[in-house]
């Protein structure tokens, strides 16, 4: 029986998540500069309309980041050097896009066809791994905790209702690297994956599980292929902004 596409859960993320991200924005508009003094916890605090404690969370966070630096007394400044700081940041991210990148191609020519495998050969037992491993991913979502365990369990589950050991052996090889989006890989270019992110992989999951469930081969590989394929996409696009954003901040590094 499919699952509905009408599961709608949302998941806030912390108080002092949304803070940090957008005082980043301002720092990579240029519209806080280096060296410049930031508002005050008590502007600060109106301004986002949480807590002094949230707002000193999300500071502390900044300046382990290196972006800002509180100085006794005088209040919290933007890093002076702040430009080189995004520009390495945005290089080594760059380089974790282009291992995502190689990682979907690969997974892209092994899993279209597992899940069409899976949808006609999948016995109770397999599909019902499928689904506990979809509501894993859930379950994770509503618990603020990273997705990536239930996300390779997903998969490997429809690999493994494939009845062929080959599809789970492939992926037992690429490991952590088949979830580079997931917030504990090595491999992963964002601190934190947002929900709204998280919530996209889902509804795509959900697309995959129903046609599996239905025993529609052609379309359990139509929506791996869109699920995996968006992916690539995904990375394809952060990689070129986080390339065109370091060229632009080893200029402004060097005054041009």
């Amino acid at each position: 029986m499919s699952v509905s596409p009408d599961l709608k859960v949302e998941r806030k993320p912390k108080l002092s998540e949304s803070v940090i991200t957008a005082i980043r924005k301002q720092l990579l508009a240029g519209e806080i500069l280096p060296g410049q003094k930031l508002p005050t916890e008590g502007q600060l605090t109106e301004t986002f309309g949480v807590s002094r404690t949230v707002i000193r969370e999300a500071l502390a966070k900044l300046a382990a980041d290196g972006l800002v630096e509180p100085r006794q007394g005088a209040g919290v400044f933007v890093t002076e050097h702040i430009s080189t700081m995004f520009g390495a940041l945005a290089a080594d991210m760059g380089a974790k896009d282009s291992i995502a990148l190689n990682v979907l191609e690969v997974r892209l020519a092994i899993e279209i066809e597992s899940a069409g495998l899976a949808a006609i050969r999948r016995n109770a037992a397999q599909e019902a791994a499928i689904q506990e491993a979809f509501f894993e991913f859930e379950r994770m979502l509503l618990d603020s905790q990273p997705t990536g365990p239930a996300d390779l369990a997903f998969h490997r589950a429809i690999a493994s209702a494939t009845n062929n050991p080959f599809y789970v052996e492939m992926l037992d090889v690429l490991g952590r690297r088949a979830i580079p989006c997931d917030v504990t890989s090595p491999w992963s270019t964002e601190l934190v994956q947002s929900d709204s992110y998280q919530r996209g992989l889902q509804r795509e999951h959900l697309m995959i599980l129903n046609a599996i469930t239905a025993g529609h081969a052609e379309a359990a590989r139509e929506a791996m292929r869109t699920h995996l394929g968006a992916s690539q996409q995904r990375y394809r696009e952060r990689l070129q902004a986080r390339q065109a954003f370091y060229a632009s901040s080893v200029k402004a590094a060097a005054g041009e």
